[in-house]
């Protein structure tokens, strides 16, 4: 299979997806938007995963490749009908490019917190042999606040109702982190907007404690990981 990955920075890569990629001797394809990379066909890959970044789903006059990333995207889910997966900005992006809403959060949501799956959530075949109740990694102060027509809603949180959902049969998109390595709570808090966020909503002190919390997490990361990429690749023809 073909996979193409949309990234916009450079740090927010598939990160332990890329285990499992290489394991199943994938053939995939980044494409740093981020640094003006265009997208390609679309014709020419059988799934998309579109990832993270710092900037927010309306920023596209400063970014204004997000015009046609989300222009792709629509196009991928409403008329290719291939499988998707979007994860944090990801997330937001679906939502947009099918004609949902997002909206800054009161409260940003930042740490390794629990997501607690919906009923639907426990009979979706993304979540199958993943326990109810997970803890995640979160780092993020926008979220869906209309989600698109068409759409389940699979995870929530305290704060924010629309954890995961999906759009169809097969495109799928998480607010939360699946995807986290060793060193991906330090490489993030080395940009300069995720660090702020980090600060201003846990205080000075909150980069150590989340270090260790995410550290504390990161077999139970891992075997989450795992599951959800093999349920995303059965879903893949």
């Amino acid at each position: 299979m073909n996979l193409l990955v949309l990234q916009h920075i450079e740090c927010e890569h598939p990160g332990q997806l890329r285990e499992y990629l290489k394991r199943d001797s994938v053939n995939w394809q980044a494409v740093e938007l981020d640094k003006g990379e265009p997208i390609p066909a679309l014709d020419d890959f059988d799934a998309l995963w579109v990832m993270g970044g710092p900037m927010d789903v309306w920023d596209t006059q400063e970014h204004p490749w997000l015009v046609d990333e989300i222009a792709a995207i629509r196009t991928w889910v409403l008329e290719l009908d291939r499988p998707y997966l979007g994860l944090c900005l990801g997330h937001q992006l679906l939502a947009m490019a099918l004609g949902g809403q997002c909206g800054k959060m009161d409260q940003p949501e930042i740490g390794v917190l629990e997501i607690e799956l919906t009923a639907a959530g426990r009979r979706d075949p993304i979540f199958t042999d993943m326990p109810n109740k997970q803890r995640a990694l979160q780092w993020h102060s926008v979220q869906v606040t209309e989600p698109p027509e068409n759409c389940t809603i699979l995870a929530k949180s305290d704060i924010c109702a629309n954890q995961a959902m999906r759009i169809g049969e097969h495109a799928w998109s998480m607010q939360y982190h699946v995807e986290v390595e060793p060193d991906t709570v330090e490489n993030w808090a080395a940009i300069p907007a995720y660090r702020t966020a980090l600060i201003n909503t846990l205080g000075e002190q909150a980069l150590p404690e989340l270090l260790q919390s995410a550290h504390t997490e990161l077999e139970s990361f891992a075997a989450n990981s795992e599951l959800l990429y093999r349920n995303f690749m059965a879903s893949v023809k």
